[in-house]
């Protein structure tokens, strides 16, 4: 899909990869509705946009409240007149611990955001989706939904919900004109750690960063936004990512121990 002139609802545009989808789509000359829960990071946002900030709309929205994501959609739709197409960027992840260790608060949180917030977006937008010429659903999943990180199993599964969630949905619209993307980002340089609200090793977040093996936000923006309009039915972003589910088509044995010791190095 050609995303010059569209409207594409972006969730998770106050900060990271959301950001700069935001921003690099309005440099294509696409009009986006960025939303996220974070008021101030959707403001930095708009700045950022700089000259381009008229194409821009923010919309403050806790995408686990269904009442409100179908108010907030609704508006959008009013103001824009039509909306072509969404990113369902936003997510977090759980702290770094076992099943047996975290509280189902933080199991519910999770599943609820990444999962259930995906589904309340995508089901209250299909409608009206499917009576443009031409529209898009892109939902973002991860490496860790094609096979489990250790200290990640509620993520994971939450990702791997949305993988299964969407590669349905790409058969169900196959004869329509909504196409549908799963995103599987790798390593990717963001701060969805402070946005999880997970305390941060200050050393360990530097070196993360300077780290050249985090794919920075805004070539994992391009990526997708070149798969956007590739309709293409998976987007890895990151060689990490194409390497990793080559290896567990492969050998899911050994794609699962390889991981387990470089979580394990760390």
């Amino acid at each position: 899909m050609n995303v010059y002139n569209k409207l594409i609802i972006v969730t998770g545009g106050g900060s990271g990869m959301g950001r700069s989808l935001v921003l690099k789509l309005l440099e294509k000359g696409t009009r986006v509705a960025a939303i996220d829960i974070n008021q101030e990071g959707l403001e930095e946002t708009a700045v950022l946009a700089e000259e381009k900030k008229d194409s821009l709309t923010i919309f403050k929205l806790d995408i686990t409240d269904k009442q409100a994501v179908e108010k907030t959609l609704g508006q959008i739709i009013e103001q824009a007149g039509a909306v072509d197409g969404i990113i369902n960027n936003a997510g977090i992840i759980q702290p770094f611990k076992k099943l047996n260790d975290i509280d189902y608060d933080v199991v519910e949180r999770v599943l609820n955001v990444n999962l259930w917030g995906t589904i309340y977006l995508t089901k209250t937008l299909l409608t009206h989706l499917l009576k443009r010429p031409e529209a898009h659903v892109v939902n973002v999943s991860s490496m860790g939904g094609f096979f489990a990180f250790p200290g990640q199993t509620i993520y994971g599964a939450s990702k791997a919900a949305v993988k299964i969630m969407t590669e349905g949905l790409i058969q169900e619209l196959s004869s329509t004109s909504v196409y549908v993307s799963v995103v599987f980002p790798g390593a990717v340089n963001t701060n969805i750690m402070a946005n999880s609200g997970l305390e941060i090793n200050v050393e360990q977040q530097e070196a993360a960063k300077q780290s050249s093996r985090l794919l920075s936000a805004e070539r994992a923006a391009e990526i997708i936004i070149n798969g956007i309009e590739k309709n293409k039915k998976r987007i890895f972003v990151g060689k990490d990512a194409r390497i990793m589910d080559y290896l567990y088509r492969l050998s899911p044995n050994r794609a699962v121990k390889f991981i387990s010791k470089k979580m394990g190095d760390h």
